[in-house]
């Protein structure tokens, strides 16, 4: 069953960014995506441009318009829940120098869409969210199209509106995870004793998309001494049995990813130290996972993890820290450290992504799975990894 962030929230949201730019003095609003930055664009407007850019403009009184490039004019209007859509030159093609010309498109000018939205007059004050993912040429065709206007950064705006979920995201991180579940099981399940890396991870991406997946985000996989790394796509490397295997599946659905983890051996069995490697992640997981409630300062949490690791003197095999948010970006802020003062909140989306990289005679691995911080305390949104986490807590207590 499809499930979708609704025309209605799109409009809430909406309505928020226009009371922040009331707070700020802000006339106009630009929240700027391409094809591989695509988030905060999403996030307004379920728009995710191919090959070419796109831009939501928002003023204080009239509908947001969605400034398009030719080719992408039909796609955007299919996906966008925006439908005054115009073509502006300034988000054509971003991949080559070439001057592309479309003999058949009616453009629009930039400066008289900011004038329009602004109620008639030039903007003084243009809000920009967006201006890390875009280029400097960009940004330069923007501020020639206004140039008596300032661009102010305004990222905060949209990064502190996507930190708390909503209800409605809230289930479509349900669904992406379901959807991920089922790719990362079809691997688990599978004999891939002898198959290539690459052979494997399409095992997990066919299950996937099969499952509803729009996108893999993307496919971490390596095998043997392969895993002495941090992160590595699949290769042509052939899976051999007590192998450690360093798989991690992302993918997205709805514009929300997912990605799932789990420490394991091809062909079971693993060796006393591989089974040493496997049984601190989970634990220092455990550990994290019962230390969470709203409230509770998120360096506290890091710092139990990190304590844990230190104890069993593995700190330099600690690389980043074991906490990241989730939504729109495989990680998203929260993304605190040992030294963060905050407080993790209610409807905040969190994954544990608890690693330990280049221990000797084993290599590396990590655990991550998706949660949302509940009323007291985590509510899972990876049946599968929980499922296998807590499975192996009650055999390692008995």
């Amino acid at each position: 069953m499809s499930v979708k962030i609704s025309k209605q929230e799109f409009a809430e949201r909406i309505d928020r960014i226009r009371q922040s730019m009331h707070d700020e003095g802000i006339e106009v609003f630009m929240i700027f995506g391409d094809e591989y930055r695509r988030e905060n664009l999403r996030y307004v407007s379920n728009f995710w441009p191919l090959f070419e850019r796109g831009m939501l403009v928002i003023g204080q009184k009239a509908e947001p318009v969605m400034l398009v490039a030719p080719e992408g004019e039909r796609y955007a209007r299919e996906m966008s829940v925006w439908q005054d859509l115009r073509i502006i030159k300034e988000m054509e093609m971003a991949y080559v120098p070439d001057k592309i010309e479309y003999s058949t498109s009616l453009y629009s000018d930039l400066s008289d869409i900011l004038t329009e939205l602004n109620q008639g007059k030039e903007p003084k004050k243009i809000g920009v969210c967006g201006l890390d993912a875009m280029s400097s040429t960009t940004l330069e065709s923007f501020k020639a199209a206004v140039p008596n206007a300032e661009f102010i950064n305004s990222n905060d705006i949209i990064f502190k509106m996507r930190l708390i979920k909503s209800a409605g995201e809230i289930e479509v991180l349900k669904k992406v995870w379901e959807i991920c579940d089922i790719g990362y099981k079809a691997v688990l399940d599978s004999d891939i004793v002898g198959l290539t890396e690459i052979q494997a991870a399409a095992i997990g991406e066919k299950a996937a998309r099969d499952a509803g997946a729009e996108s893999i985000t993307f496919t971490i996989f390596a095998s043997g001494e392969r895993t002495n790394t941090v992160i590595g796509r699949p290769t042509e490397k052939i899976i051999e049995a007590g192998d450690m295997i360093m798989y991690a599946l992302a993918v997205q659905y709805q514009g929300y990813i997912a990605s799932d983890e789990w420490p394991f051996v091809a062909g079971g069995n693993p060796s006393p130290k591989q089974q040493q490697l496997i049984h601190d992640l989970i634990v220092a997981e455990d550990i994290g996972i019962k230390a969470i409630t709203p409230g509770v300062k998120a360096g506290k949490v890091i710092k139990e993890i990190r304590d844990y690791f230190n104890e069993r003197g593995l700190s330099e095999n600690d690389l980043y820290p074991p906490i990241h948010g989730n939504g729109l970006a495989e990680a998203e802020s929260p993304y605190p450290d040992e030294n963060s003062t905050y407080a993790f909140e209610k409807g905040m989306g969190i994954n544990f992504d608890v690693s330990l990289f280049g221990v000797e005679g084993v290599g590396s691995n990590r655990i991550e799975e998706g949660f949302i911080i509940g009323e007291e305390g985590l509510i899972t949104l990876s049946p599968l990894i929980s499922g296998l986490r807590e499975l192996y807590l009650k055999k390692y207590r008995k």
